[in-house]
């Protein structure tokens, strides 16, 4: 008994550390932003409590609409497109490159992941620039040059554009780490079967996969609704309101225009958004395995 109670004495002086900064950098700032979220607060003053007003207002400001609308359209885009083509190329590598040039193309394509955000942002904005390489590129073809980043039309696509570029190494890396623990003697049966690439891919490594995606959608997922230096590096939120998003709203809210009440009740929102649609998405998974 008393082994047990020393035990459980060690286990709890083990976690403890950790437990201590988790409270105060991540449990502690939410219980305080919910405070927040029903003041107005703008730093310099005390806070004062005005109830639900910041919340009424989230329904008459035009940006949380428009941020909301994009922020939504940024990730129904970029994350079904960044799968993909981070499943697709994982399991060409793994078929087809198991040796040094497989592995010197996954650490290629790794790059991007560990460069700033904002250094992809300001190349890609350099790129993008009517001068720029993309132009140079169409005009090459005998195709008018397109005006990317000041096109309310054109400019969340080179957002999206650049942010797939900058996630796709990384869920490579995830899902060639899943494909390599499917068993071989699947494919194996399934090639005395008969069976080509596509249907083994279908048949054998999606299904064989489907943690993995849920884990890959859900990462996508809450990345892209806190998609901020990218989009503040490339467009600021322009042309007008096309691109702005509701982290970017949260910035201009708390530190441009000193409303940390307003900015505290945004997050809020966007975190719920987040957690009913990880919930949503996790009801889908669970369906799709039964």
């Amino acid at each position: 008994m008393k082994k047990k109670k020393s035990d459980m004495i060690m286990g709890y002086s083990y976690i403890l550390p950790s437990l201590i900064l988790i409270c105060i950098f991540a449990i502690i700032p939410i219980f305080m932003n919910i405070y927040y979220s029903f003041t107005q607060y703008n730093i310099l003053t005390p806070p004062q409590w005005i109830g639900l007003d910041n919340y009424k207002r989230l329904f008459s400001d035009p940006y949380i609409s428009s941020s909301l609308k994009n922020t939504i359209i940024f990730t129904l885009v970029t994350v079904p497109v960044q799968s993909i083509i981070s499943l697709v190329i994982a399991a060409v590598l793994a078929a087809q490159f198991k040796n040094k040039l497989g592995e010197a193309i996954r650490s290629a394509l790794f790059i991007p992941v560990i460069a700033s955000a904002v250094l992809v942002g300001t190349i890609f904005s350099l790129f993008l620039e009517p001068s720029g390489l993309f132009n140079s590129a169409l005009n090459a073809l005998h195709i008018d040059s397109v005006n990317w980043l000041g096109n309310g039309k054109t400019a969340m696509f080179s957002v999206i554009m650049a942010t797939i570029w900058k996630n796709v190494g990384y869920f490579l890396v995830i899902f060639y780490a899943g494909i390599l623990d499917i068993p071989t003697s699947f494919y194996e049966a399934a090639e005395v079967d008969g069976a080509s690439a596509l249907q083994k891919f279908v048949h054998i490594t999606v299904p064989s996969l489907s943690h993995v995606i849920y884990l890959v959608i859900t990462l996508g997922t809450i990345w892209s609704f806190q998609v901020f230096d990218m989009v503040y590096t490339m467009t600021n939120g322009g042309p007008g309101m096309s691109t702005v998003t509701l982290v970017l709203t949260i910035y201009n809210s708390a530190f441009k225009g000193f409303s940390m009440g307003y900015a505290a009740a945004i997050a809020l929102l966007m975190f719920a958004l987040v957690l009913i649609v990880q919930r949503l998405e996790a009801k889908l998974f669970d369906k799709e395995e039964k």
